[in-house]
Formats: C-alpha cells, structure tokens, sequence
C-alpha cells in the first residue's frame, strides 16, 4: 500500500481517483537538493517519496523540469514574462498542457500548448506570504480529470477513446493532434497519434506566436475590484 505524504495528497490518489501512479522515476537526492530553495520543499517531498510518475492512466504526469527547460523557453521567449522569473515546468497533461512554477510568482502560468495559448494567475501575493507549500498541495488536490482531457468538435472528451485506439502513454510521450491543430488540423480522434512530448512540444512552439490570455485576478485587482 503506498505511503500517503498528507491529506492533500490522498485526496488526490484516492477520493479523486488519480491513483495508482505509473512509470515512476526515481528522484536523486541530488536533483532535490540543485531545486531545493528553487521549489516548494512540500513538492520535493512528493518526488522523493513517488518519483516523477503519471496519474488518472497518464491523464497527468509530474515532471522532471530539467527536461522540459528547452520546451518552456521556446514557449516564453517570445513573450512578457521571459527574464521575469524563474519558470519550471512541474506538471503535464497527456495533452501537452504545462504546468509551470515560478519561483517568484508561484504555480503562475498554465501553457495550453496544442491551441498555443498562455494562462497567467497571479500568486505572488501567496508567495510573498511564504505559502508556496499550500499552493502545491493545493495545486494537486484541485487538479480535475477532464480539465485535463481534449474534447473533440462534438465536445466529448478523448483520452479514454484515445489509450483504446493508441494503447496507454508512456512517461515521456503524449497524445498530440496530426496535423497540429495550429497547422489546421482538427479535434478528432483520427487526427491523434503517441507522441514524444518533448519533441512535439517543441514543434508546436515553432508553429505559432503564444497567445497570452487575460489573467483574471490581477485585471480585478488593477481596476479595484479586489484586495
């Protein structure tokens, strides 16, 4: 029976059903201590307890940063917040979704790479209050399942269908859209292939401009709206 690191975590693996975990790499001791001081010492207790592994069947995948380092900096470079702070990418969906930490700003941007957009979220306010372990755990405890899907053009959702058609995903590959979706290619369960995520994610990065959304918290605050 695995180890439960606290409540957040077996909220997670249990009463949402992300467990078990699957292709899990082991963490060096060396690895958490060049991110110790970088990372929130709550999420180097996750990786040294269960590795870099998957979850909900390869829905979600938390990841190594040193590997996905190129990936980000193609994905920002051309963007406002390259140079701002120091971005690692702690988490993927089997879609080719980031997760990215800052180590300033905290768990600030979200890069939904298949449609090339980019989701800010203020939290440097939690940051600077020193709450960077509350954020990761709840960072995990709140992901969802199909926030981490694909859906089709008639809006149902992929993943089951695509580990049926495809087979499951191992850790360094994802389900991506051939032709990319950039490219004109469409939502349909045809047009996904088994990817190698790195590689396709930095494919995508070639193919398009991000786009930076609106970051609703902090369009609030500026106009007053919220403390």
């Amino acid at each position: 029976m695995i180890k439960m690191v606290d409540e957040k975590f077996a909220y997670f693996y249990d009463k949402k059903g992300f467990g078990p975990s699957l292709e899990a790499q082991p963490v060096s001791q060396s690895q958490i201590q060049h991110y110790r001081g970088r990372l929130p010492a709550k999420l180097l207790e996750y990786w040294s307890e269960y590795g870099f592994a998957g979850y909900g069947r390869g829905r979600f995948w938390m990841t190594d940063p040193a590997e996905y380092s190129d990936v980000l900096n193609a994905w920002l470079h051309q963007t406002r917040f390259h140079g701002t702070d120091k971005y690692y990418v702690i988490g993927r969906s089997a879609f080719g979704n980031l997760m990215v930490w800052g180590t300033e700003t905290g768990p600030s941007l979200s890069i939904d790479c298949p449609w090339g957009m980019i989701f800010p979220s203020d939290k440097s306010r939690w940051m600077n209050e020193g709450k960077g372990d509350l954020l990761i755990s709840n960072w995990l405890a709140g992901m969802q399942m199909d926030s981490l899907d694909q859906a089709d053009e008639a809006d149902a959702l992929l993943f089951d269908r695509a580990e049926k058609l495809l087979g499951p995903l191992a850790n360094d590959e994802m389900y991506g859209f051939v032709p990319a979706l950039a490219a004109g290619g469409h939502r349909r369960l045809d047009s996904l292939k088994r990817v190698k995520a790195v590689e396709h994610l930095m494919f995508l990065a070639q193919l398009v401009k991000p786009e930076v959304m609106i970051d609703i918290v902090k369009e609030a605050k500026d106009r007053g709206l919220w403390k």
